[in-house]
């Protein structure tokens, strides 16, 4: 008796469970364009006599819908099971980019996210480094490689000057941990003096290095400043690990565009998507009145993009606290959480994470 009674209780709960999940499977990723169920997201399920209790993992824990999935998540529930106290968790397991490409090279490494842009002087390390820095703050594990070996700036940025690099017991080299990054480049080899005057092979064997030699364990994402232009760094990068995806960064004037289309002409010959593009200096909000000027004018960069079916990923203010917090090892983010260019950043930031997932989902 006391067995057909177990039976009858096991039946029971998997048939509400069955209930439960086919009630989510009408919840819609709003950037997958599938339901939560087929994406695996459902996670943790817990029934009892009075509550649904469901974990639900998004594919990246920058994913700027998360407050919108969890909502309909809930309110789905609730319409179903109006009797029962709907509780529901969010959480993340960020999807690889890498799943169906070779990836012997740093094979704990899920997604590589390359930042380039076609001229120096547009702000792309300053880039790199604040979403990354986004990426970890939001429960990510990133790595942050400085592979613009001709102008090493992340030592700097980062308040890393001086940090010299220790062996492993693998006998590999660790890299430096900073505001939750883990961070390597050939500043921490070299004099700030020294140049670094290498032709193509010698390039080509120092990111090898870099990949092969630093032990950067399992990683959601690796974040690479790439040097400007379109020459030997990013042609070895892509030649020896599958580069997920890439986002180029650029200033509004017509000159800085027109090498933009060039970056994008080089990842398009590579096979490395571009998730989009980022505008920055793109407007100056004054502190006395708080009115917006566009100092390079308004809108080109966005129009040219939608020209050119490219992502639009969004603008950044000029900010003059900028540089000199970078100088200080500061990055913004860090230093000015609350500031305008800080919420830009975690904005842009979100949506290159969320058009990686929808990436790697294809």
């Amino acid at each position: 008796m006391v067995i057909l009674n177990l039976s009858w209780l096991c039946s029971r709960s998997l048939l509400m469970r069955e209930q439960v999940l086919d009630v989510l499977r009408k919840v819609i990723d709003p950037e997958l364009n599938r339901d939560i169920v087929s994406l695996n997201m459902v996670g943790d399920l817990a029934i009892s006599e009075t509550t649904i209790k469901v974990q639900i993992n998004l594919t990246t824990p920058a994913c700027p819908l998360k407050n919108v999935i969890k909502q309909d998540v809930y309110k789905a529930l609730s319409e179903a099971f109006p009797d029962k106290n709907i509780q529901v968790e969010i959480g993340a397991s960020v999807v690889s980019g890498r799943q169906k490409a070779r990836a012997e090279r740093l094979p704990g490494v899920k997604n590589i996210i390359a930042v380039g842009a076609g001229k120096g002087g547009v702000g792309k390390s300053t880039v790199a480094v604040n979403i990354a820095i986004a990426l970890a703050q939001a429960g990510a594990d990133v790595g942050l490689l400085d592979a613009d070996l001709y102008g090493p700036s992340i030592p700097i940025m980062l308040g890393l000057r001086g940090e010299t690099p220790v062996a492993t017991e693998e006998n590999k080299i660790a890299p430096i941990r900073k505001f939750g990054l883990k961070v390597f480049s050939i500043g921490f080899l070299i004099k700030s003096s020294d140049a670094v005057a290498w032709r193509g092979p010698l390039l080509h064997k120092a990111i090898q290095q870099f990949l092969d030699d630093v032990a950067w364990g399992d990683l959601d994402y690796m974040i690479v400043d790439l040097p400007p232009g379109t020459g030997d760094v990013q042609l070895s990068l892509a030649q020896l690990v599958p580069v997920t995806s890439a986002v180029v960064v650029t200033t509004p004037q017509d000159v800085a565009f027109a090498d933009v289309l060039r970056a994008i002409r080089m990842f398009d010959l590579t096979k490395v998507p571009v998730l989009g593009v980022v505008e920055n200096m793109a407007y100056f909000v004054c502190n006395k009145c708080s009115t917006v000027h566009y100092l390079f004018g308004q809108g080109k960069v966005k129009e040219e993009c939608e020209k050119r079916n490219l992502e639009y990923l969004g603008a950044l203010p000029l900010d003059t606290n900028i540089s000199p917090l970078a100088d200080e090892g500061m990055p913004i983010v860090i230093s000015a959480p609350d500031s305008e260019v800080t919420k830009a950043f975690l904005n842009i930031t979100s949506r290159i994470a969320s058009r990686q997932s929808v990436l790697a989902m294809k």
